[in-house]
Order: structure tokens, then sequence, then C-alpha cells
């Protein structure tokens, strides 16, 4: 049986120079959703020089945009969208400081890069599995971009987000991993 690493979003970027592709975390603390819509706003902000709506350093974003809270919920399905349509915004966002990511699906080569010399981490989510993850967020509320609906930054509260290490700060990569794996099989 595996061990599930206990991580706290405020040492992440610690935790990060130990945690190796394939490790299997719970994350507590405060993450930042944002998809498509946003990363778009944030890319536009930073080329006007102003600021975005969270400081990145020690920042984790959340590839996600839930659906409303159900009565008694903080919100309702938020499952992962797929990171890959992030890929040309988060390599400048990881340079400017942010320490992880959240998603589901494998990164560019630019991504994973920019992951290992930034010692940030890439984590992967269970892809259709937005009902369970939801009970793992305590609090949610809209900082930014209210007018993007789901797609809106919002600052969440989560404890025991259970997570895959899927890009580590060494360079390595659970995907590329697992191909080999399973060629050897």
């Amino acid at each position: 049986m595996c061990d599930i690493i206990k991580v706290d979003t405020s040492n992440l970027k610690q935790a990060a120079k130990t945690l190796k592709a394939g490790d299997k975390i719970l994350l507590s603390g405060t993450i930042y959703t944002a998809r498509d819509a946003a990363h778009k706003r944030f890319d536009k902000l930073l080329d006007e020089g102003k600021e975005l709506p969270f400081d990145l350093k020690t920042a984790v974003i959340y590839y996600a945009g839930p659906t409303p809270a159900p009565k008694g919920m903080a919100v309702g399905a938020c499952g992962p969208t797929t990171s890959g349509r992030m890929d040309k915004f988060a390599p400048r966002l990881l340079d400017l400081g942010l320490s992880g990511i959240i998603g589901k699906g494998e990164r560019s080569t630019e991504v994973r890069e920019a992951v290992k010399r930034n010692k940030a981490i890439y984590l992967c989510a269970t892809g259709g599995a937005g009902a369970l993850a939801s009970n793992c967020i305590k609090s949610c509320e809209v900082i930014a971009f209210d007018e993007l609906g789901c797609e809106s930054v919002k600052k969440m509260y989560v404890e025991n987000f259970p997570l895959v290490v899927a890009n580590d700060s060494f360079g390595n990569d659970l995907f590329e991993l697992g191909r080999r794996q399973f060629e050897r099989a």
C-alpha cells in the first residue's frame, strides 16, 4: 500500500522539493480556480503591467469551474478541466512564482520544464469525480471576473483534497513513467 502524504498549500513549494511523480497527497489550504477565459485575462493584465487578483507567490491554481452550490455545500461538482488548454499561459505564471497547478492530463514540454526550473509541482485530480471532489471544498468565494460565471476566479479552501503528483520539481513525468512501465510489462 502506498503512503499518502498530507500537504498544506502554505508549504507546497517546500514540499515540492521532496515529492516525486506518482506520490499521492491530500492537499489542504487555499487554492484558486481559473480556466481558459481567466488565464487570457491574467495574460492581458500582466502585459499591461497590472496585478493579478491574487498573489502568485505560494499560490496554487486549480483548473476547474465549479457548478453552483446545492444547499449546505460550498460548491457543486468541481472536477478538473483539461490542463493542456492552459499550457501557453502556465510557464509565465510559474516563472512569476506560482507554486502549484492542479488539473488533469499531460502537460507540454514547456510546462514540464517550467515546473522543474521553478521547483514547482503539477498535481492531477481525478477526472469525472467532480461531485466527490466538492466534498473536500469547505469554502468558495468569487474574487475576480464574476461575469465569467463558472469560469470566474474563485478562492477556495480545501481539506484533504486527494491528488497525484504528475510532474515533479526534478523533471519526472508520471505519464512518461507510466508508458515506460507499460512497455516493460
